[in-house]
């Protein structure tokens, strides 16, 4: 049977236009099932903290559970794994944070690219890093620590997480734009860092607001900067870093990525759903209670944001020939 041009050229429209129709479809009823939403920390980490808040929120807005599987090992890249290798379908997500960021550069030997195989959804929030001393450094402010630690170099203990974390690289960063000699001292995590800068072992250490916060309000410690680039409501009173090291700033932060290739309609939709979470004036004071603000935007925003993290503190690495552990 011969059909007359113009109606085979309707129907052969009509069929190319069946699987965006079926992908909208597939979106708006997205989410069917449960969502696996990987953390690559342990439980009980502000990130885990984070992603059990945004996900309770989404499954609340969105009718289905938003099941949080916390996946830590090899600088959170065991959850970066778990997640490129998910199918792109929407029900794997990942929570994206600094220390992803880090861990491009730092682990040389990884199966997967963060910025080509993790498809950016929504930023969450960014949470300050702060530079803090012992009080027994005479030091009041961020010029008088740089003088003093130029008449003593080599001779202050800079202490950090570990080898690597966002804790380290922020120290680092600031050696190299202050011109500053100090000796890095890397810790198996905050506490017993913490132990030993309270103690006196260590003099300075730098780490996110949730980690320090009541040590600085005690007195115990004595905070120098703040070093985002804007003062945190958290210490209002508290000077950013660039005010004094022009163009420095260290903060960590979090957001929500999927499978390369997941449906832009399914992305697009969580992106819409979570910047409504975040405009919830509960979601912000709990958010403020972390330390932490919250970071709406474009899925481009969150890419750009980490790219640009990517590239900075791959920077600092090489720069460092920091290795990892």
């Amino acid at each position: 049977m011969n059909v007359p041009r113009r109606r085979f050229l309707q129907l052969a429209a009509g069929a190319a236009a069946l699987p965006a129709v079926s992908r909208f479809a597939w979106a708006q009823s997205y989410p069917a099932r449960p969502v696996r939403l990987i953390v690559g920390f342990g439980a009980g980490n502000t990130t885990d903290i984070l992603a059990r808040l945004i996900g309770q929120r989404l499954s609340e807005q969105l009718g289905q559970p938003f099941v949080i599987e916390n996946r830590p090992g090899a600088g959170s890249n065991m959850g970066v794994q778990a997640v490129v290798h998910a199918p792109a379908d929407g029900y794997t997500l990942l929570v994206v944070t600094s220390t992803n960021a880090i861990s491009a550069t730092l682990y040389d030997k990884l199966d997967f690219n963060l910025t080509r195989d993790i498809a950016p959804i929504a930023s969450i929030n960014r949470v300050p890093t702060v530079m803090v001393v012992n009080p027994s450094i005479p030091a009041k402010t961020v010029p008088e620590f740089i003088a003093y630690a130029k008449a003593n170099p080599g001779k202050l203990n800079m202490a950090s997480t570990g080898t690597g974390n966002l804790s380290h690289v922020s120290g680092e960063l600031f050696k190299m734009m202050a011109g500053v000699d100090m000796v890095h001292v890397p810790y198996r995590g905050a506490a017993p860092a913490l132990t030993d800068l309270l103690g006196g072992q260590v003099q300075i250490m730098f780490d996110t607001m949730p980690a320090l916060i009541e040590h600085i309000r005690s007195g115990k410690l004595r905070a120098l900067a703040v070093n985002t680039a804007t003062r945190s409501p958290a210490l209002p009173d508290l000077p950013t870093m660039s005010d004094f090291v022009t163009g420095y700033e260290a903060s960590g932060w979090q957001g929500f990525g999927a499978p390369k290739n997941t449906p832009a309609e399914i992305i697009s939709k969580l992106n819409k759903e979570i910047n409504t979470a975040l405009a919830d004036p509960k979601i912000k004071t709990r958010l403020a209670d972390l330390g932490a603000t919250e970071l709406a935007g474009s899925p481009a925003d969150f890419g750009k944001l980490i790219a640009g993290e990517t590239e900075k503190w791959g920077k600092v690495i090489h720069a460092a020939n920091i290795k990892a552990e």
